[in-house]
This record gives C-alpha cells, sequence and structure tokens, in this order.
C-alpha cells in the first residue's frame, strides 16, 4: 500500500508516429477530457469502503460490504459502515478531485489493517463487474496464484462488456494480479513534482504512471495524510478515464485504453497531414 513504489521517469519516450482520432483531430488530453467532469459515469471503488460525507470525497451513491459466513459462502450486501481503514476513502477522494461529477461507489472487501483475503476480493470485483459499472478502481492485488484464472475471467468479461478495470501495479516486485492482464489497465506511481502529469510505460507490462509519491490524501475522520504507493497512482487514471468516458461515452475499453496512451505526457501526437501517402 505505502511501500517503495514502482516510478517512472520522464527520460523515457514513447514512438512519435501515433494514430488521430476518427474526426481527424490529434487525440490531446483536451479532446480527450477537456470540459469533462465525469458526470453520468458510474466509478467503483473496491477497497476498504469509502467513508460517506468526507469534506475531500462528498457524497457516496452506494456502499456494499462481502460478507464471508462461517461455512465459507461469500455475499455482497448494502452497508453504513464506511471505511474501514481509510485505503479507500483515499482512493475515493483522489478520483472525486480528478472527475467531480462522477458517480462514486464503493465495495468494501479489506478490513481492518488493510486485511483481506483472495476469494473476498474475488467477490467483489465479481460483484462489481456484474453491476457494469463504467470504470472499477482496484488499488489491490493478490500474489495468489489459485485465484488467477477467475479473475482472468473476470476481467476479460469486464473488458468486453466496457467496464474499464484500473488496476494498481503491487509495490514490490512480485508476481501479483489483476494488474498483469492486458484486459486491466495498470497503473504504477512516477516521482514527478507536477501533479496532473501521466506517463505512458513503453516497457509494459505497467502501462502507464501517475502521481502517486508523497501525495495528500483524505483519511478517516475527515482527516487528511501524506503518503506513497501506487494504491494512490490508480485512481488517478480512473477518475481520468471517468472524464473520458463523460466526453466521449461510446468508447469501448480497448479504445480508452488507447485514448490514454495518444493523450499522455511523453507522447507525441502527429497531424493529420504526416498520415498521408505517397502522392
Amino acid at each position: 500500500m505505502t511501500s517503495t513504489a514502482l516510478t517512472w521517469s520522464l527520460r523515457g519516450r514513447a514512438p512519435d508516429d501515433i494514430p488521430i482520432a476518427a474526426d481527424g483531430s490529434p487525440v490531446t488530453p483536451d479532446w480527450a477530457w477537456g470540459g469533462a467532469t465525469g458526470r453520468g459515469v458510474r466509478v467503483c471503488v473496491v477497497d476498504s469502503g469509502v467513508e460517506r460525507d468526507h469534506p475531500l470525497v462528498g457524497p457516496v451513491d452506494g456502499s456494499y460490504v462481502v460478507l464471508k459466513d462461517e461455512d465459507g459462502t461469500v455475499r455482497v450486501e448494502p452497508t453504513e459502515t464506511g471505511d474501514s481503514c481509510g485505503h479507500g476513502t483515499a482512493c475515493g477522494g483522489i478520483i472525486r478531485r480528478v472527475a467531480p461529477e462522477c458517480e462514486l461507489y464503493s465495495v468494501r472487501v479489506l478490513g481492518e489493517r488493510f486485511s483481506g483475503t483472495g476469494d473476498v476480493l474475488l467477490a467483489g470485483l465479481r460483484w462489481a463487474v456484474e453491476q457494469r459499472f463504467d470504470v472499477i478502481n482496484l488499488s489491490l492485488s493478490t500474489t495468489r496464484e489459485k485465484f488467477t484464472d477467475q479473475l482472468r475471467a473476470l476481467s476479460d468479461e469486464a473488458f468486453f462488456h466496457r467496464t474499464a478495470i484500473v488496476a494498481s501495479a503491487h509495490n514490490t516486485p512480485v508476481e501479483s494480479f489483476p494488474w498483469r492482464f492486458s484486459s486491466v489497465i495498470s497503473v504504477g506511481s512516477h516521482q514527478e513534482d507536477d501533479p496532473g502529469l501521466y506517463l505512458y510505460n513503453p516497457q509494459p507490462p505497467v502501462e502507464f504512471f501517475a502521481p502517486g509519491q508523497n501525495v495528500t490524501v483524505p483519511w478517516l475522520g475527515g482527516a487528511t495524510i501524506r503518503t506513497t504507493g501506487n494504491s494512490f497512482a490508480t485512481p488517478y487514471i480512473a477518475g481520468l478515464s471517468a472524464r473520458v468516458l463523460s466526453k466521449h461515452p461510446k468508447l469501448t475499453t480497448f479504445q480508452l485504453k488507447s485514448v490514454l496512451y495518444q493523450a499522455a505526457s511523453n507522447v507525441t501526437t502527429t497531424s493529420p497531414s504526416s498520415h498521408r501517402g505517397a502522392e
């Protein structure tokens, strides 16, 4: 959560010859999300819950929790319990800052002290995918390989039903999922000072890098803290995705990922004339 994050430097550059939008316009940040606020886009935070009415979060449109019975059965129910440890509130606040008018939902899969299990995470993510949210923020992952196939199937289902799962890369160099799947949008953090900067990574599996180093985030009890981690870069891209989808609601997840790529600060977009064939 808050350990040393994977980072990216401005020294890396992506290829220069980038496709243009269908209307012939270069895919710039202004074209992608300029003037958009996330209105009409449903974003779900699968995490530790989100504190309702935090000054930096505002209203939460729906809160749910994954419960595990003594016999191992898991179920999802509405809840008023809020956030168990602050992590989800931090993510929700970053999303709200980037996309202030999006609809924000929460599914709690973590308990106190960031505790959680793979089957509970899987159940919460499955429920969110079934609800067909536009964007799911998943600043979590599991190293348990037994969940890999189910997570991959869920990620593919989301991808083909236009639900963008924005998933955090692990903070340490270990194998974890689902961020390594190509059907999700994977995010790490960079160390640049610009709080509005995000970058494309030309050397995957992490696809994008966003602000996540020493950032101020909302926390429990209406408070704020400063913290570091890929967890907090991920909701920046989730919020940006909500703004893109607010302005271009017919985009598929594949197209959304392409727009994010083309609008990244270290990608140069060429003019329409440069794409003409030989005359």
